[in-house]
């Protein structure tokens, strides 16, 4: 009998549909029009769409059309709100993008995003048409978009096979999983190629061209057939989640769906074999199912059932397998779960003996109990001296050790009762066989608790039952008590066996839920590469009790000659062959497998969504065939690992793409302003140099002294360039060789301010140095120059007349050295970057490197110390040089004569 939530919907179904729902209804609604190729109407039919909506009373705007110039197209623009694109300018070429920004500003109920797949110019908010859509349904926005079958991704190599031609825009699936809806615009392949040649897709030399290529009748049957596939899909899914959520048991008739039962007997295969055929013809999608019981499989059962669910899956099935004591419920609640329309069994030949003893009960069942989902018993062939065991006695071959504990504990129960039966009575004996019975349930299987009860009931009436030592019961109570007590010993002692059997299937469930969460947290937290690989190799040796071996692809996607150092396991040059077929094909080989078996190890494919990543090896210590549920974990554990590596590397990419980015905004920095710097003294020195030529100017002694000065500046303006640029490069290299020496720091301030006399001529200048300042150990030219560059910045950045006031003291045994101004001071933006190498704040005039604060810093941390900035209270800002003061050192006293 089954139990009341044998029949309850899935749990983990369950909650991914009303998850899927929640989720949905808290974001905008996507609607997808969808297609097979351009020109089907997909653009048109969306704009029908939206102005039935615009009727409606709904605020509908364009957010991107391209109507291709198509007349019946733009006239259905005319009444919709068009935003004006956003306009980005990309290596001299105007480019106009949606304006994702203006979108959101406004707010509107519904938007019209064309051509999802669309990649957007440089420099816009997303690399990608369709992440702006999901902006957009975040923000709760409606959107309709359309789509062709080529751009989803799973389908990409699909159309390079079938057209030759690779489709470089792609989206994710998973934009189709977030439709609210999708709108199939279909068009026989015919009446396209008419609307081509009239130039309604394409014009000109471009619908030639697309004619002699992609558009081919056998390409736009191939992809009409994708796209109606797709959507039949889609709808299938979306019948499922309906089912679950309403808690709907099934089955709705709305498509064929099979499912075929396997086991580890022979007949499996041609029962796969058989529904395959049967799936083809009806064009139906198919399962397999395999409920695993707690009954333990032999090795060649093991082998038997993996060859075929490796079979089934070869043949395109979908693969479940479910924990069921009951075959027949476990079979049944999958196929309501899956919407299942036709299940297949077989039906082996089996003997007289095994009918009698209710073998059949899960035929009969499935047939008895499957309700509107009908059953296919296929006849399969047996071998004629193939003689099948009896059900209950399944175990006999491999738990001889068992029946042995049940017959000693009831030989040892009857010897005890023949003492004591005068004592307690017959009646107590049957009590305690009841009570050894429900104990003995608890360690062994049904087949001993059947042996135990029937053995114990015959002992009972030979033995204590008057009259004793027969057969024979004279009283019907005792005869009543005796049917009563062999029923409830083996109810009692069953129960207790398939309570301890759930309990050992929990125990597995949990132990694979634990080591599946074990390596998603170790993997999750690993930083690097090697952290990831290392983990792997660790929680799968624990897991599995074997040594682990992994083999990555290179920068191209090809595998890798050498193992990873993380692994455990080493690989010959024949082992690496066969590795190199794993990745190559795609499927595991090696051990346990159907491809070279012979090889030490099975090797796993590590297959993530961009593609193969690299090959798992494990070879187990005790070189054991896996069971099924050990390979389906180590599958899982391949597919875990898998897409923490492509995790790692998209990392590691990102990060490459950042620092060329950044490396290619610094070189244009750079070069601007380097380039900037050199030709405005240049053009200065040459121009000064030229007039100097004139006979006229040269005579003239005060135009000739005046044009000699800015030959001067010029040549200082470039000696500084070229300085900041000798002393960046030094303080990246590590080249800088510091010369610490105790110095006065008046001298060294006055020698600073002396340097820059002519960049301060037109500042007022206020030096403020603390009495008895100590010597502080410093490269004096260095400490120099870093004053320098301050006071420099202080005459640049702020208008004449400015007041700069250097000052210099000791607080908690550090020599500050401030360079203060009454300037317009720093935005408060800058203070964080103000010593970023190029960098400029907003209010900085026009000119100059950025490399002046930067090398200021890296002079002064050369030397132990740390520069600041800020602003004053009063306006201005304001430089501190933090260093440390060491002790002085001793002069020692002259020695007298």
């Amino acid at each position: 009998m089954s139990t009341p939530d044998e029949n309850r919907p899935d749990p983990d179904a369950l909650l991914a549909a009303v998850t899927h729902e929640e989720a949905r209804l808290k974001r905008g609604k996507l609607k997808i029009f969808f297609g097979m190729a351009a020109g089907v109407g997909k653009t048109y039919g969306m704009l029908q769409a939206a102005r039935e909506r615009k009727t409606e009373g709904i605020d509908v705007v364009v957010g991107v059309v391209e109507t291709h110039k198509r007349a019946e197209t733009e006239a259905l623009l005319q009444g919709l709100t068009i935003l004006p694109r956003k306009t980005i300018d990309y290596r001299g070429t105007t480019l106009q993008e949606m304006d994702i920004s203006a979108i959101l500003s406004r707010r509107p109920q519904l938007v019209l995003v064309d051509e999802l797949a669309h990649t957007n110019a440089p420099g816009s908010r997303h690399p990608k048409r369709y992440q702006d859509v999901l902006e957009l349904l975040d923000a709760g926005i409606d959107v309709y978009t359309t789509v062709n079958v080529q751009h989803l991704e799973s389908r990409a190599d699909t159309v390079r096979q079938i057209t030759g031609i690779t489709v470089h825009e792609t989206v994710p699936d998973s934009i189709v999983e977030q439709a609210a809806e999708i709108e199939l615009m279909d068009l026989p392949p015919e009446e396209l190629l008419k609307r081509l040649a009239e130039g309604k897709v394409y014009t000109g030399e471009r619908a030639e061209t697309a004619a002699r290529n992609f558009f081919r009748m056998g390409n736009l049957t191939a992809l009409r057939e994708m796209a109606l596939r797709l959507t039949a899909e889609r709808v299938d899914h979306q019948l499922r989640d309906y089912m679950q959520v309403k808690h709907i048991a099934g089955p709705w008739k709305s498509g064929e769906r099979l499912m075929v039962a396997v086991s580890p007997n022979k007949l499996s295969e041609r029962l796969v074999r058989w529904t395959r055929r049967m799936a083809y013809g009806l064009e139906a999608a198919w399962i397999a199912v395999y409920v695993e019981t707690s009954h333990a499989l032999s090795d060649e059962q093991k082998a038997r059932l993996a060859q075929t669910l490796a079979l089934a899956r070869e043949l395109g099935a979908e693969v479940v397998t479910t924990v069921d004591e009951d075959v027949s419920q476990g079979l049944l609640r999958v196929a309501r779960q899956r919407n299942v329309t036709q299940i297949v069994v077989g039906k082996p030949v089996r003997s007289p003996l095994w009918r009698v003893f209710g073998g059949a009960q899960v035929v009969n069942r499935l047939i008895q109990e499957s309700g509107d989902i009908d059953v296919y018993v296929v006849t399969g062939d047996s071998a004629p001296n193939e003689v099948k065991p009896l059900t209950v006695f399944r175990e006999t071959r491999t738990e001889w050790r068992n029946y042995l504990i049940a017959l000693s504990l009831v030989a040892i129960t009857t010897l005890v009762s023949l003492f004591t039966a005068n004592i307690v009575g017959y009646r107590a004996v049957a009590l305690v066989y009841l009570f050894v019975i429900s104990v003995l349930g608890l360690f062994v299987g049904r087949g001993p608790v059947f042996l135990a009860a029937l053995l114990s009931a015959v002992l009972w009436d030979y033995l204590f039952i008057p009259p004793a030592f027969t057969i024979y019961i004279s009283k019907f109570e005792d005869l009543l008590m005796f049917a009563m007590y062999f029923i409830i010993a083996l109810i009692v002692g069953t129960l207790t066996s398939r309570l301890r059997n759930q309990e050992k299937a929990v125990r597995r469930r949990e132990e694979r839920a634990t080591a599946m969460y074990t390596l998603a947290r170790e993997v999750a937290s690993a930083i690097t590469m090697d952290d990831v690989l290392a983990t792997a190799v660790k929680q799968i040796g624990q897991a599995f009790d074997a040594e682990v071996a992994f083999i990555l692809t290179g920068p191209h996607g090809r595998l890798l000659v050498r193992v990873h150092p993380a692994g455990t396991l080493k690989l010959s040059e024949k082992e690496s062959s066969v590795a190199l077929l794993a990745f190559s094909t795609g499927k595991s080989t090696g051990r346990f497998t159907d491809t070279l078996p012979l090889a030490e190890a099975q090797y796993v494919p590590l297959r993530a969504p961009n593609g193969t990543v690299g090959v798992m090896g494990v070879r187990a210590r005790d070189n054991r065939r896996p069971t099924l549920d050990q390979q389906n974990l180590l599958e899982t554990f391949a597919r875990q690992i898998a897409l923490a590596i492509e995790r790692e590397r998209l990392e590691e990419s990102d990060e490459h793409t950042r620092m060329v980015l950044e490396s290619e905004r610094l070189y244009k920095t750079l070069l601007n302003s380097v380039s900037h710097e050199l030709r405005t003294p240049i053009a200065t020195i040459s121009g000064a140099a030229s007039s100097l030529l004139d006979a006229r100017t040269v005579a003239n002694p005060d135009t000739r002294a005046t044009l000699i000065n800015e030959i001067q500046d010029g040549v200082d303006r470039l000696n500084r360039v070229v300085e900041n640029l000798l002393d960046m490069t030094r303080l990246e290299s590590g080249m800088l060789k510091l010369n610490m020496q105790w110095c006065d720091v008046s001298d060294l301030i006055n020698m600073a301010v002396n340097h820059t006399k002519r960049d301060l001529a037109n500042h007022e200048v206020i030096l403020e140095i603390a009495p008895d300042l100590p010597l502080v150990c410093v490269d004096y030219v260095l400490l120099e120059q870093a004053l320098v560059n301050l006071l420099h910045n202080a005459a640049v950045h702020t208008p004449p007349g400015t007041r700069v006031r250097v000052t210099a003291e000791v607080e908690d045994r550090e020599l500050l050295l401030h360079v203060a101004d009454r300037g317009p001071g720093l935005p408060t933006e800058a203070l964080e970057r103000i010593f970023d190498k190029f960098y400029r704040a907003s209010n900085a005039p026009p000119g100059g490197t950025g490399l002046g604060l930067s090398i200021t810093r890296g002079l002064v941390e050369a030397q132990g110390g740390k520069v600041t900035a800020e602003n004053r209270a009063n306006g201005g800002a304001r430089f501190t040089i933090w260093l440390p003061l060491g002790d002085p050192p001793v002069v020692e006293p002259e020695a007298q004569a």
